[in-house]
Parts: C-alpha cells; sequence; structure tokens
C-alpha cells in the first residue's frame, strides 16, 4: 500500500478558504514588513509605526493557520509547519519588544519567518492542486 503525504488527506472535502488566504497573507504581510522596515530605517522613520501595526496584524493568519492545523482533522499535515510558524511569530513579538543586542537577532528571525510561511504556503498550494 503507498503511504499517502499527510496534508493530502481527505482531498475531497478541499481546503478551507480562510486556511488557503491566511496561507498567502502572511508571506505577503511578511514582504511588507521588511519594506516598511528598509523604509523607516533609510528614508522615513516615521514608517516605525506601520511596521508595528502590520507585525500585529499578522498575528491573525498566523493564528489561524495554527487554529486550522490542530482543530481541523483533515489541516492536520500542516501542524508541523503552522507549530514552527507561530513560534517563529512569539519569538518576533519578543525580540521586537525587547532591547539590546537581542534586537540584533530580529531580522534574522524575520527572514526564518519568511522562510517557513512560504514553506507552509507551497505545502497548502500543492494540496490544492492534488486530485482526490
Amino acid at each position: 500500500m503507498e503511504k499517502m503525504h499527510d496534508t493530502f488527506t481527505d482531498l475531497a472535502r478541499g481546503t478551507p478558504v480562510w486556511f488557503t488566504l491566511s496561507a498567502w497573507a502572511l508571506p505577503l504581510g511578511l514582504l511588507a514588513q521588511f519594506l516598511s522596515a528598509g523604509i523607516a530605517l533609510f528614508r522615513d522613520g516615521g514608517m516605525w509605526g506601520l511596521h508595528g501595526a502590520v507585525g500585529g496584524a499578522l498575528s491573525l493568519p498566523v493564528l489561524a493557520l495554527l487554529a486550522g492545523a490542530l482543530c481541523i482533522p483533515r489541516l492536520r499535515g500542516f501542524g508541523w509547519w503552522a507549530g514552527l510558524t507561530a513560534f517563529l511569530y512569539l519569538t518576533q513579538i519578543a525580540l521586537a519588544a525587547g532591547a539590546g543586542p537581542l534586537l540584533a537577532l530580529h531580522p534574522a528571525n524575520g527572514a526564518l519567518l519568511l522562510t517557513s510561511s512560504l514553506i507552509l504556503l507551497a505545502k497548502v498550494e500543492r494540496r490544492r492542486g492534488a486530485r482526490p
């Protein structure tokens, strides 16, 4: 018997639209974070407010992805990546709230967070493209 990948469970029931939209919103929001930080750093210091607001708003797709992976049986295959993404997001918030030398890790963790969100998006899209 051929082993089926766990993200392909119950394909006939599909992938919820809100889960797919959250998977797309997160990396796009993270791109906006990198852009707003760059603008704030090199052009307009007032953009830090936007950077913080977008960072807070990104909690919505992070929580939606984690809740979907934990609560909906057919999405449990996304649990590891959704959990890692949530952990990296919480780490990002903690790094942003702190001051001093640990703040230097904020951009590096942001890059890891973007990477995990892109992998999660690729897995969601692979599920959407699979045939039941």
